[in-house]
Order: structure tokens, then C-alpha cells, then sequence
């Protein structure tokens, strides 16, 4: 049997929704301005949503306006630290001068990176957790409690990772995390579900671009063939990632709440018929 591996999308500018999904509506992104939060505004911006980007960062701000408007949809920038509830305040009222109150919100910013735990620095806990779980709570708060008040529905999808299920060595704050964005996922769901507002995840796989991190960037370059690494023979494109976001928030999955989509071909459910060599994240030479 030869391996063929999964079939690939169709090119970028496809859309998986019907032309016109999300006119009238404005999608709330963090960290929307590189990788794959753009990539995921940019599908939302391709059906008609008109996008407000927030950020730390004055060029990942003008990064993302750029691409959305390359593209001829409606984008605003607000400057934003989602560790601060008063700037993300701040934040959602820019967007609703701009727009209205945001239909969906996207919690996509994140903070990582790798060291042992026995290493890691009190501030680099808090860091990674304030920003991933903390701010993701606070923007999540903010979007509800607009709502609640307006008496009006919307979708929230948070960016999560797999290493919340497995854990994840060298990574045990942002997995933990990430474990407490999967959790909080579901119980927004039940809580506001009686009100209109859905809560749902979204887990990305290996989708490689150009905003990676330095140690995955590491990784990948010492990965001889990425794509025969994947059950589905090759890694993810962007797109399929900002498809699998506009359905989760579309008209046409309104009974989806509480669940975490998983887009990454199977490979974190992969296991070998040996286990290889353990090898030790602080002292791989023993």
C-alpha cells in the first residue's frame, strides 16, 4: 500500500462558508496582527466580517491591518496588554466605536517559551500563565458581560493546544495553561449557553509560519522531512485553520458549545509500536 497522506485544501481565498457568512458582524481578535491569529482574522475578513486586531505591538498592529485590508475588508487596531483588564476595556470599547459590540472574539494571544521546570523562574510562570489563561479569562469576561447586558448572543473561540490533554514537558506553564483554557472553555459554554453566547476551542497542529517562535523555527529546521513526521503525510495550511474558526462561529454550528476542535491530521493521537528513547528535557546528554 502506498501512503498518500491526507489531500490538500484548496488554495488560499477559498472560503469553507457561503460568500457573505459574517456581513454586518465584527470579529475581535488577540494577537490577530501575525501567524496564525491573522490567518485566522483573514478568513473571517474574506466573509464579509469587518476586524479589530488587538495587540502589545505597534508593528504586529500594522502588520495585521494590512493584510486585512490588502484583501478589502474593514479592520481597526487597538493597542492592547489582555494581562490589564482596564485596557481590554479599553480595547472592546474601540470596537464598538468602530464597529458595534464584536459578534465573535477570538482569544488567540499567548505567551511560550521552553525550559525545564526546575529552571523556571517564578515571573516566567506567572508570565505565561497571566497571558494565556488570565488574559483569556479577562477578554472572555469583558465579551460576556457586553453581551449579557445587551441582551444579545455571540461566539467565543479560544486557541488552545493539545499538550492540555498529554501535558507537555519543557513547557509546564504554558501547558497548564492551556489545560485551564480548555476548562474555562467548557464552563463558559454551560454558563452562558441560557444566554446566546457559545464557547468553543480550537487546537492547531503543526501549521509552520514565517512568526514562529525561535525554538519551533529550531525544531522544524532539524526535522529532515517534516511532512513524512504527520499521520496525514504533510503539515497544515494556515487557511485550514482560519476555516475551521469561521465554522465554529458561523450560523450554521450554533449547537457547538463547549467542545475544542482539534486541526492537526491526527498527529497528537499518534502512538508508535516501540516507544523511542526517553530523552530528558533539562540534560538530553545524560
Amino acid at each position: 500500500m502506498s501512503m498518500i497522506g491526507l489531500p490538500e485544501p484548496p488554495a488560499v481565498g477559498a472560503s469553507a462558508m457561503p460568500p457573505g457568512t459574517f456581513d454586518g458582524a465584527s470579529v475581535f481578535v488577540t494577537g490577530g496582527g501575525t501567524g496564525l491569529g491573522k490567518a485566522i482574522a483573514l478568513e473571517f475578513a474574506r466573509l464579509g466580517a469587518a476586524i479589530v486586531i488587538a495587540s502589545r505591538k505597534d508593528e504586529h498592529l500594522a502588520a495585521g491591518a494590512d493584510a486585512i485590508a490588502s484583501i478589502g475588508a474593514k479592520v481597526v487596531t487597538t493597542t492592547c496588554d489582555i494581562r490589564d483588564h482596564d485596557q481590554i476595556a479599553a480595547a472592546f470599547d474601540a470596537a464598538e466605536a468602530a464597529f458595534g459590540l464584536p459578534d465573535v472574539l477570538v482569544n488567540n494571544a499567548a505567551a511560550n517559551f521552553p525550559v525545564p521546570a526546575e529552571d523556571m523562574s517564578p515571573n516566567a510562570w506567572r508570565t505565561v500563565v497571566d497571558i494565556t489563561l488570565n488574559g483569556t479569562f479577562l477578554c472572555a469576561r469583558e465579551f460576556g458581560r457586553r453581551h449579557l447586558t445587551a441582551g444579545t448572543p455571540g461566539s467565543i473561540i479560544n486557541v488552545g493546544a493539545s499538550y492540555a490533554w498529554t501535558g507537555g514537558p519543557g513547557f509546564a506553564h504554558s501547558a497548564a495553561a492551556k489545560a485551564g483554557v480548555k476548562n474555562l472553555t467548557e464552563t463558559l459554554a454551560v454558563e452562558w449557553g441560557p444566554y446566546g453566547i457559545q464557547v468553543n476551542g480550537i487546537v492547531p497542529g503543526l501549521f509552520p509560519h514565517e512568526d514562529m517562535t525561535a525554538d519551533i523555527q529550531g525544531n522544524l529546521e532539524r526535522t529532515t522531512d517534516k511532512d513524512a513526521c504527520q499521520p496525514a503525510m504533510r503539515v497544515g495550511r494556515r487557511q485550514e485553520l482560519g476555516w475551521a474558526a469561521t465554522f465554529l462561529a458561523s450560523p450554521y454550528a450554533r449547537f457547538i458549545s463547549g467542545h475544542t476542535l482539534v486541526v492537526d491530521g491526527a498527529n497528537w493521537q499518534r502512538r508508535s509500536l516501540t516507544n523511542p528513547t526517553v530523552v530528558t528535557v533539562a540534560r538530553p546528554d545524560g
